[in-house]
């Protein structure tokens, strides 16, 4: 039976809805309880309590059992929660104290979820669910529920139940209570804070999920109390979904009250949004078809299909998506040292090539993705800030940034040359040491970012050269560089073939956006199954990552047999840097990403066991990469990553400064022809020479006190 609508015009309620006496809802309780096998539930709670002392109930199951009681539940929550506990004492069984079992009722249908922009005053007091993201939270904090005050005339002990947020006296040492009648004027009353009834209490802030925004809207926010049970469980961060009461407050203070009200939920029932990988419920089902998945020989093919299809080829790039997506096994050592499994991916290249569609693509099919754009984003958005409100009582709290509320998922940075030098240094901890320490307005806090970034970054002068250095074409240093495992430089040439399948791939992909949309408009199409085909995701975005979150349980074991081709590999090309004068050309960095990216693929066949085939895979894709932005002459020289500065380039610095020293005659200076006529002898063409003097003047190194003479700066 499905719920019918639940908001009849103003005026009707009477004629609409059905009334129930309290004694006939907890009758209909009892009944409900016993039909749909609640009681062995209730019995079980009762035998744990009070470790355990909540019942929680299915809201489709009472819709189910009796529509006009569901209804009732909307409109009057208190009346109808308030039988239903009084149900649960009276099934459960007698015990030494009484349980106090709370009722929660929870999954209410989607019509009952209220985006938080879109409350209203005719939400006041009815039973609603709210979604977002938790931005702040509170200690748990005592409340008073029983407040005992003793009368100091006669010393009876009076009993005040407390209600709301304002505390309450008694207004005379009530007679009914066994006291002397006196008015609150006539006595003085003592509060018994020892044996006072109370009741655990957290508040909490809520935001709109990110995902769920139209461009330029600020999430807006909502305040929630939690009690007893449920405080304590809920950290920033956590998407979840709030059941409960939307009620409202006077604003104001107590002398000059408005007629202006605030509003806030008293929460019943907690769900926290399956969004992190380790929380997706992967059931029985879903596991055999991801086992039958995974034993495909093709099964890489597949997974690189998925990945943005709509986009033409990059065929190497998205394989190393699909392993960030999986990403290696995070470790911890003996003596406590933690080594990341994150992979990192940093995508280099011209203008128009698809970087930031594969950066949207990857954001939104990781289960718990943030996407930000370096020029709007400052290093308090990306880590965390610290703000002072009323909220935590005029204290200061800490706000979650991008790279935390990404924690355990992917963080897509776009643009990242565009940020300020400042807030980029605020990444290089986040990406290492997957922390952020906080030290501001007195917090000194360390907060996790246990994610993997994926950022894009454009060349300084619009296209990338291949005849220069990465880290003369992209305004990033040589330390956030280093830091990644995977840098991809995406070069648009004009080549014929590929040139006219791109165009046809693009060309039929507008046409298939074409048919689908005047499907959708309900007129007459072409069949177009074939068409589509290229264009749609081989595995659905929702079975890949149960694929992922399933895939991401397992802990593959290097083989001995993988182990010794890695560092075969490893120790091979470091060899081409042992002659005198020769570079660096890998180092323990790269090594640790081939490991991750082994891992990776371990994981995507589902395997316990890194195999020679991912071994031979990882080192493809790290060799691919170096050769075309750490390679030089044919070899490998991963300075030009680390320190911005070839070896090459380096024996030309060392070689240009020693003829400038020898040419400086008793003035110190040197003449240009003659620096050039060296230069060329020792193999430098005049074009060199003529850029580092001119670097070596911008940056400050040399200077000219006449024309064409130059004179080494001495730093002292």
């Amino acid at each position: 039976m499905s719920l019918p609508d639940t908001a009849p015009p103003p005026g009707r309620e009477k004629e609409v809805l059905v009334e129930f006496p309290q004694d006939e809802l907890i009758a209909k309780w009892e009944e409900f309880f016993e039909e749909f096998g609640y009681l062995s539930k209730i019995i079980a709670i009762a035998d744990r309590f009070p470790e355990d002392r909540s019942l929680s109930v299915v809201f489709d199951e009472l819709n189910r059992f009796d529509t006009d009681m569901a209804i009732y539940l909307l409109r009057h929550p208190l009346n109808v929660l308030m039988a239903g506990e009084e149900a649960i004492r009276r099934l459960a069984p007698p015990g030494d104290e009484a349980a106090q079992i709370h009722l929660r009722v929870k999954a209410l249908p989607r019509d009952r979820r209220v985006p938080i922009r879109d409350l209203r005053a005719k939400h006041l007091g009815q039973y609603i669910a709210v979604e977002g993201l938790v931005r702040k939270s509170t200690e748990v904090r005592p409340r008073v529920t029983d407040a005992l005050f003793q009368c100091l005339r006669c010393g009876t002990i009076i009993k005040e139940p407390q209600d709301g947020q304002a505390f309450r006296e008694p207004l005379e040492c009530y007679e009914e209570q066994g006291g002397c009648k006196r008015s609150a004027s006539a006595t003085k009353f003592r509060l018994m804070t020892e044996t006072s009834m109370y009741l655990d209490t957290q508040k909490l802030e809520i935001q709109e999920s990110p995902e769920g925004l139209r461009g330029g809207e600020e999430p807006q926010r909502l305040t929630l109390y939690l009690e007893d049970d449920l405080t304590g469980r809920i950290t920033p961060g956590e998407r979840v979904i709030m059941s409960g009461v939307l009620r409202s407050i006077q604003k104001g203070r107590p002398g000059a009250k408005s007629t202006l009200f605030d509003i806030f939920m008293d929460v019943n029932s907690v769900e926290k949004e399956q969004v992190e990988f380790e929380e997706i419920e992967v059931t029985e089902e879903d596991a055999r078809l991801i086992r039958e998945t995974g034993a495909s020989p093709d099964i890489f093919r597949m997974i690189t299909a998925s990945i943005a299809p709509s986009m033409y080829g990059m065929y190497v790039e998205k394989e190393a998506l699909a392993l960030q997506l999986f990403s290696g096994v995070p470790k911890v050592m003996p003596d406590g040292r933690r080594i990341r499994g994150d992979i990192h991916v940093l995508m280099v290249g011209d203008p128009g090539i698809g970087k930031s569609e594969l950066l949207s693509y990857m954001s939104r099919l990781s289960p718990r993705g943030i996407y930000a754009t370096g020029k709007s984003s400052t290093a308090a958005g990306l880590t965390a800030s610290a703000v002072r409100d009323e909220f935590g009582e005029g204290r200061w709290t800490l706000e979650a940034g991008a790279l935390v509320l990404a924690d355990l998922g992917l963080a897509c940075i776009d643009e990242i040359e565009k940020m300020n030098p400042q807030d980029r240094s605020a990444i290089h901890e986040a990406m290492e040491q997957q922390r952020i320490s906080v030290a501001k307005a007195g917090i000194t806090a360390v907060l996790q970012s246990r994610c993997a970034v994926l950022a894009a970054a454009n060349p300084k002068f619009g296209r990338f050269d291949e005849h220069k250095y990465i880290s003369e074409q992209i305004d990033l240093p040589p330390a956030l560089l280093s830091r990644f495992d995977i840098i991809f430089s995406m070069i648009d040439r004009p080549q014929a073939d590929r040139d006219r399948e791109l165009a046809d791939h693009i060309l039929k992909g507008h046409r298939v956006g074409e048919i689908r949309k005047r499907r959708e408009a309900g007129l007459v199409t072409e069949e177009t199954q074939a068409l589509e085909e290229p264009y749609t995701p081989h595995l659905n975005p929702d079975f890949l990552r149960k694929y992922v979150a399933y895939a991401k349980r397992i802990y593959p074991i290097m083989t001995t047999e993988a182990m010794s081709v890695i560092e075969k590999k490893y120790l091979d090309i470091r060899k081409t840097g042992e002659a005198a004068g020769s570079s660096v050309p890998i180092t323990p960095r790269q090594l640790e990403a081939i490991i991750r990216l082994a891992e990776a693929g371990a994981r995507i066949r589902l395997s316990e066991a890194v195999t020679v085939d991912d071994a031979d895979r990882a080192v493809r894709i790290v060799e691919y990469w170096m050769g075309k932005v750490a390679g030089e002459e044919g070899r490998f020289d991963i300075d030009i990553i680390q320190t911005g500065i070839s070896q090459s380039q380096r024996e030309q610095i060392i070689s240009i400064r020693d003829i400038i020293n020898e040419l400086a005659g008793p003035e110190g200076v040197a003449d240009y022809e003659d620096i050039v006529r060296l230069a060329q002898e020792r193999g430098i063409p005049p074009a060199k020479v003529d850029s580092w003097l001119k670097r070596w003047a911008q940056e400050g190194e040399i200077y000219s006190p006449v024309k064409n003479k130059y004179k080494l700066v001495e730093r002292l």
